[in-house]
Parts: C-alpha cells; sequence; structure tokens
C-alpha cells in the first residue's frame, strides 16, 4: 500500500503528539518491508527530515492546525498524493477527504476543558464538527488508553468494535545515566536543594497552579526545604503560572525553566526528589512513565487514564480536586525514604509494558487490516 502520514505535528515542539509521530516513522521504518509511506510536514520539520529509508518520502503540507487551509489546501494536497491509506496522528483532519483512513485520538481534553483555545462558538462548534465527522468516516480509530475509549463512546457514539486501544511507549534513553551532572544542572538552572519536578505544557487543566499553591503550604510546613521545577514553554495565554509565582513570592523556590533539552531533562528527571502529575484529565499521561524510565517515584492525579497509565500500587495518587490529599501524598513522598524506593522499583517494572516498537507493530497490524476490507 502507499500510506500517508499526517506528521505536521512530528517533533518535540508538540510534546506527546509529535514524540507519537516521531516513535511511529522511526518504528515503521525498521519494521515494515512492505509499503510506501508518505510524510507530510510543516515547513521546519520538512527541510529537516531525512526520508530514513527508499520507501519513505516527504511532501510539504505547511497548513496550520485547526484552520481553514488545512480544511482546503491540506486537502488537495492529500488529494493528489493518491494515497490507499491516510493516516491521521491527531483528528484535525480535513472533514471533505474521502479516501480510506484511520485517525490516532490520544485525548478529548477539549470537550472536558475547553480553556482559552475554544474561546467561541465558532470554535467549539467547529471542534465538534470535525471530531464527529472524522470518527464517523475513519475506517478505524486508534487511541491511547481505555479512558479516551471510554471518553469517545460515551461524547460520539462510536461503537465498540471500531476503536482500538494501542498504548503509547517509553523511550528507553530515559533509562541511560544523563551526562549532565546533577551540580551542573543545579548551578544553570538556579537550584539549591532537593525539588519536586513538573514537565508539559502549560493549560488550565494541567492543574498547574493548583500544583504550586499545594507546594507553597507543604514547603512552609517543612521548613521550606524543598523547590519546584516547572518544565514548558512559557505560553503568555496562561499568564496565570508566573503569576502565581509573583504573588506567593515563591521566585526563589518555585522555578520556571522553559523548554529544556532532552539531556538536561532527562537529568532533571533522574535528580528529582519526586514528579508530580497534577492533571484533571490526560488521555494517556506520558511523563510519569518517563519518570519511572528515570527511576523517579511518581504522585499523581487519580482522575482520567493517569491511574490506568502509571498502574496501581506503581504511583502515590491524590485527588486533584481535593488540596490536602493532594499535599498529604506529597507530603509522604518528600518525607519517607522507603515509599520512594518502593515507587521507584514498582515504577521501573510497570514501564516494561510500554514499548514504542509494539506501538508500531499494533498500528501495521491496523493498516493492514484496513487494506482487507
Amino acid at each position: 500500500m502507499k500510506i500517508g502520514i499526517d506528521a505536521r505535528m512530528y517533533g518535540s515542539g508538540f510534546t506527546g503528539i509529535g514524540r507519537y509521530t516521531y516513535e511511529l516513522i522511526r518504528h515503521l521504518a525498521e519494521t515494515d518491508r512492505e509499503n510506501e509511506y508518505v510524510v507530510f510536514m510543516r515547513k521546519e520539520e520538512y527541510e529537516s527530515f531525512q526520508p530514513p529509508n527508499e520507501r519513505f518520502s516527504k511532501v510539504l503540507a505547511d497548513f496550520p492546525h485547526y484552520s481553514f487551509a488545512e480544511q482546503t489546501g491540506f486537502l488537495k494536497v492529500l488529494n493528489q498524493a493518491n494515497l490507499d491509506l491516510m493516516h491521521f496522528c491527531h483528528f484535525n483532519a480535513p472533514v471533505r477527504y474521502d479516501k480510506p483512513y484511520i485517525v490516532t485520538i490520544h485525548d478529548l481534553t477539549l470537550s472536558f476543558f475547553p480553556g482559552k483555545k475554544m474561546n467561541s462558538w465558532f470554535r467549539r462548534f467547529g471542534y465538534r464538527l470535525v471530531l464527529k465527522t472524522v470518527t464517523k468516516k475513519a475506517r478505524k480509530i486508534i487511541v491511547v488508553s481505555e479512558n479516551t475509549k471510554k471518553d469517545l463512546q460515551e461524547l460520539f457514539k462510536v461503537p465498540s468494535d471500531k476503536i482500538q486501544v494501542i498504548y503509547n511507549g517509553v523511550n528507553p534513553e530515559f533509562a541511560e545515566p544523563s551526562k549532565t551532572k546533577k551540580a551542573d544542572l543545579m548551578k544553570k538552572l538556579g537550584l539549591q536543594k532537593p525539588y519536586f519536578l513538573y514537565t508539559g505544557v502549560w493549560r488550565d487543566h494541567k492543574n498547574i497552579v493548583g500544583m504550586i499553591k499545594v507546594f507553597a503550604e507543604l514547603n512552609e510546613e517543612l521548613g521550606r526545604q524543598y523547590n519546584l521545577v516547572i518544565t514548558g514553554r512559557h505560553n503568555p495565554s496562561y499568564h496565570e503560572i508566573p503569576d502565581a509565582v509573583k504573588e506567593m513570592r515563591l521566585e526563589e523556590e518555585v522555578h520556571l525553566v522553559g523548554l529544556v533539552n532532552e539531556e538536561d531533562l532527562r537529568g532533571l528527571y533522574q535528580h528529582a526528589l519526586a514528579y508530580v502529575f497534577p492533571s484533571y484529565y490526560e488521555g494517556f499521561g506520558l511523563p510519569p512513565l518517563e519518570a519511572m524510565q528515570c527511576g523517579t517515584p511518581v504522585v499523581a492525579s487519580n482522575k482520567s487514564a493517569i491511574p490506568e497509565i502509571c498502574g496501581e500500587g506503581n504511583a502515590l495518587f491524590f485527588d486533584p480536586y481535593n488540596i490536602a490529599d493532594m499535599k498529604a501524598k506529597m507530603k509522604i513522598i518528600a518525607t519517607d525514604p522507603s515509599v520512594r524506593q518502593r515507587l521507584v522499583n514498582r515504577g521501573f517494572e510497570r514501564v516494561k509494558a510500554f514499548d514504542w516498537g509494539k506501538m508500531a507493530e499494533e498500528v501495521l497490524s491496523v493498516y493492514q487490516s484496513t487494506e482487507s476490507k
């Protein structure tokens, strides 16, 4: 078959979906010897991407996500490619594309937490229209958790047999010791104390401000022994995070370090006291698994897909709507070395269940099953 892959979110800049697309292409190139692939990319990634072998080619598709150009210009490019099958790695597909395709839906965050992205009735209407159309027309829908499957069935009435759960993987490189020494990393980022870590994008449903407030209370209670490190691009649309740090006078304790390179990120995970994941909603939740791979204990929200992915007994779970519960669990992980070590040991075992190569093999099976229809 000639298979297209929508890689407009390819790369680290789009966090979870970018990683998913990168790993899918990398592993398909290693395992599939039969099919031909056409990779559609935005300008920046298109210029730097080298097709991994002769069965892969790239096509410039510099159309912004959730735009009118995506629905018109991208549609034209796709039709010209004359594909046997198209794989949209996110739900934002041209609704008038009528050739066979599958779609991966990572989460339905915007259905539950529209935030500032869905700030008008027109945007909300467009989001529901695209999702409803794409899920109806797709030959098969891949989701990354049972929780997302449940959400899709409840909100969009998608038949169960049309949905296949295929878990994401974890990058094995996180298990390798970071080349960045702890002292050098602490100095580079201005850290003086053991630290809790959060990594990821800045959005309302991530509950980052709630985490900062809980940390402030806990740190005061424990004699200001700790720092909190928050990575992620400084998003001017979500000014609440730096505002909270400033209002609570936590500039010396809470460090907003921005996007960090892969090596420093691995070092941050490996040297952290604990990783905190306070989200109200996740379709999968890759960062806790990355922390486990690094040998870092995890304290996490008990909502949506997070308990499913972390697994029972492999993290300390809290109710993200309950400040007292969140603080109590962070206190346990800060003050009880035996709990930390138990979670580290269990985390190493848990991450063995998540493999990018296995993910790509299962996606390839979906491609092959679609061909026979």
